[in-house]
Parts: structure tokens; C-alpha cells; sequence
């Protein structure tokens, strides 16, 4: 995270697109935000690539002019108008869509861009930092992302550590986030030692929540191994869904489609974090937009 720390530094002196790689809950916003405040130039306009699906994806991003379609009522600035002599941070470009990948990649190169029923085109200087939980070198093989636009996004490339490759961060994360949401709590060193056991598999967004939530749930000042209850149903999940995956293999019973697996996974993370999206979502492994996006799916 030191080697993170000084390359943060080191893009923040140019306006060359960045490139952060990372799994889910890894903190790529986050490090997106400090390049950006260290540059200290303009807005921080977040672009959720993973939401812009549908006939409004254009009008999300480029605006669009009063009457262009059915419901458009005024002018409408798109979010690289306000990102206009800022940063426009691209989160989960994978997700983009390759219709909206082609047009992105017309703005990356000529600077311009035309709204919704605009008869002329506009301008805006931005500077872009791209994020993504895929592997975008694998996405372009599978003809999924455009091998065009991928050059020009990893101009610099930053590739953010799992939080279980860097266990010993896990205690200082967990007094920071004590400090943020605790009151006055501390951990014992029998749960601080089960705590830096846990794979994390949401990485730091998960440790926040499961922190959050501790301090929530105990009035006490310490926090103990006892307490400790979440990680240890996540535990005996695994567990089962392990013992399942065994007992249907060896009874030689039909492979369940994935599309229902996942489903199943939705509906038992919702359940157990009681309807709670963002806990469901990092306790899944997965970003917010992400469990958004498959609720619609499944119609739930």
C-alpha cells in the first residue's frame, strides 16, 4: 500500500488516463478520489458504468436538449459536462455497455461530443481515471470490451491489493473505522486475531460494514470474540454450500444453473443482513450497482 501510496503521487502531477484494477471493495474510489484531490482541479464527477443500461444511457452521459425525446422537458447537462475541467471517474468500465464504449472512445479522442437533438457538437476537458473488478485484458479476447478504447484508458495502471494478501493492514483498518463509527470500542486481541483470519472476500468495504455493525450491536467498550457472530454464520455458509456442492456431486444429481445459484446468493445475503442492500452486497463480494443490477434482473 506504500507502492500504492507513491504511485497516487506520482499521477496526480500529469493529466494521462489512469487505469485501477481491484476486487470489489478494494478501495478503487477511494484512490481514485485522492489522485484527484492531490491534482486539485475542478469536480470529481463519478460515472457508475454499470447503471448506464437502457434508451436514457446517452442522455446519463452526453445531456440532451429540451424535446429531443418523449419526457424531455428542459436542456439537461450530462456528466461529462460537469466533469468539464475535472476528473470524470469511469467506476466499473467493464460494465459499460459496447454501443456507449465506441461513442466514449470518439469523446476520449476528439474532445467532443454531441448532446441528444443538439445540432452542434461541445467540448469539455476532462481528465480520466477508469476503475474495474474484471479483467479487461481477458474482456477484450472475449470481444466484451473494445481493444481500442483499453489502450487509451491504460495509459497508467494501477492494480489495488486483495485485503487477504495484506492481512497486516487489518488491525490498523479496523482502528480507523472504530475511531469513524465506534464509541470509545476496542477489539481483544482473541477476536482481533479471528478478525485477521477472515478472507474478507468484500475486502475493506466489507471490514467496514462488519466494524459498523459490531459497534452498533455491542454497548460494551470491548469488543469480543463473542461478538464476533457474522463472520462466523459466514463461516457455516460456506460451510454448507460446500457440503451441498459435495452431496450433489456424489448423488449424481443435475448441475443447478448459474443464473440460479446466483439468485439463490441474492436472496440468502438479503435475508441475513434483513433487507440491508450495501451489507448484502459487500457480504456477496460484489459492488452495490452490481446487486442493483441483478435484483432487476430476477424481477425481485
Amino acid at each position: 500500500m506504500k507502492h500504492v501510496q507513491g504511485l497516487v503521487t506520482r499521477m496526480a502531477k500529469s493529466r494521462y488516463p489512469v487505469l485501477i484494477l481491484g476486487e470489489t471493495g478494494t478501495g478503487k474510489e477511494v484512490v481514485a478520489q485522492a489522485i484527484h484531490n492531490l491534482e486539485g482541479k475542478g469536480r470529481f464527477v463519478v460515472v457508475d458504468c454499470s447503471s448506464l443500461v437502457g434508451p436514457l444511457m446517452e442522455s446519463e452521459l452526453f445531456g440532451h436538449k429540451r424535446g429531443s425525446y418523449t419526457g424531455a422537458h428542459t436542456d439537461k447537462l450530462g456528466l461529462l459536462d460537469e466533469a468539464n475541467g475535472g476528473t470524470a471517474f469511469f467506476d466499473e468500465i467493464g460494465d459499460l455497455p459496447l454501443e456507449l464504449q465506441m461513442k466514449l472512445l470518439r469523446v476520449l479522442q476528439e474532445k467532443e461530443y454531441r448532446a441528444i437533438g443538439a445540432l452542434v457538437s461541445r467540448s469539455s476537458n476532462f481528465r480520466v481515471i477508469a476503475a474495474t473488478n474484471r479483467d479487461l485484458e481477458m474482456e477484450v479476447v472475449e470481444k466484451r470490451f473494445r481493444q481500442d478504447l483499453y489502450f487509451r484508458l491504460n495509459v497508467m495502471k494501477l492494480r489495488l491489493p486483495a485485503l487477504r494478501n495484506r492481512r497486516e493492514d487489518i488491525p490498523l483498518l479496523i482502528s480507523h473505522f472504530l475511531q469513524r463509527h465506534g464509541n470509545g470500542h476496542k477489539v481483544s486481541a482473541d477476536a482481533m486475531d479471528q478478525l485477521c483470519r477472515y478472507d474478507w472476500p468484500g475486502n475493506v468495504r466489507e471490514l467496514e460494514h462488519a466494524v459498523q455493525k459490531m459497534a452498533a450491536m455491542n454497548t460494551g467498550p470491548l469488543i469480543s470474540l463473542g461478538d464476533l457472530t457474522m463472520i462466523e454464520n459466514k463461516k457455516r455458509e460456506q460451510g454448507s454450500l460446500s457440503s451441498a456442492a459435495l452431496t450433489e456431486e456424489d448423488s449424481g444429481e443435475q448441475i443447478v444453473p448459474l443464473d440460479d445459484l446466483v439468485k439463490s446468493a441474492v436472496l440468502q445475503a438479503l435475508r441475513i443482513t434483513k433487507g440491508d442492500r450495501t451489507l448484502a452486497a459487500a457480504s456477496l463480494g460484489i459492488g452495490r450497482t452490481t446487486l442493483y443490477r441483478k435484483l432487476k434482473e430476477y424481477g425481485m
